[in-house]
């Protein structure tokens, strides 16, 4: 079994080449660089006692044993890993495979082959996003973008100290957005987040609470970036 001695970024890429190619890349990060070239036993590691300080997952679609989408689904509801930034790495670049991978729980989705240069501005901005998260974590009750304000204890949000009046729904996609700045939301992701007992919300749905919540957010409305095809998100300020 192998150690984890220190903050480590896991790769599970069953092409050795393009495995070394990715430890390369990311060695300057100065973390350990776990590959696995087989999704079961990556799995396995992910359960075991040595499993600690893991600070990022890089997935391929397409391995053995399991493949990287059911991974992905794993690692999302494992305790331990929950809230681990994952990179899904492969040559499956449709939009509808690009959603498939993000609504399975991946943070960002690049495809092969790849530029190196992208590659590591995506995992130094995933493991950025990581840290603010861990910053959040320990003061959940107020989440801002500059002058854009909500508190989640009263359920109320303000622009430049004016209170804005949302609805619950958009109110609901405001703090999903503000809990994940940068990262990309299908629009099924966020079905999956506003709904709420038996009432039906659909694609469209979400298309016109984004459309009214654009709306009253004024000059802000800008910070909420359409990813065609794909969902949403909100632009993750410095």
């Amino acid at each position: 079994m192998q150690h984890v001695q220190k903050e480590t970024i896991v790769i599970i890429e069953d092409e050795q080449e393009i495995s070394e190619l990715i430890q390369s890349q990311v060695a300057s990060f100065g973390f350990t660089n776990l590959p696995f070239l087989d999704g079961k036993k990556a799995l396995d590691f992910i359960q075991s006692d040595e499993a600690k300080n893991i600070q990022l997952f890089i997935i391929d679609r397409m391995l053995p044993s399991v493949n990287g989408i059911e991974i992905c689904k794993f690692i999302r509801l494992y305790n331990s890993t929950k809230m681990t930034p994952i990179l899904m790495l492969t040559a499956l670049s449709t939009p509808e495979q690009i959603v498939e991978g993000l609504d399975a729980g991946a943070d960002d989705y690049m495809t092969k082959p790849f530029d190196h240069n992208i590659l590591t501005a995506r995992v130094r901005s995933l493991l950025r996003r990581r840290q603010l998260s861990t910053k959040q974590i320990e003061n959940k009750k107020v989440l801002q973008h500059k002058g854009l304000l909500v508190d989640t204890e009263q359920c109320k949000a303000w622009i430049d100290n004016l209170p804005v009046d949302l609805t619950l729904s958009e109110y609901k996609i405001l703090c999903c957005f503000l809990h994940s700045p940068g990262k990309v939301l299908t629009r099924n992701q966020l079905v999956e987040f506003i709904q709420d007992g038996p009432v039906h919300v659909t694609d469209r749905t979400i298309d016109t609470h984004i459309f009214g919540l654009r709306k009253k957010l004024g000059e802000y409305a800008s910070i909420i970036e359409t990813i065609r095809g794909i969902g949403y998100r909100v632009i993750a300020h410095e």
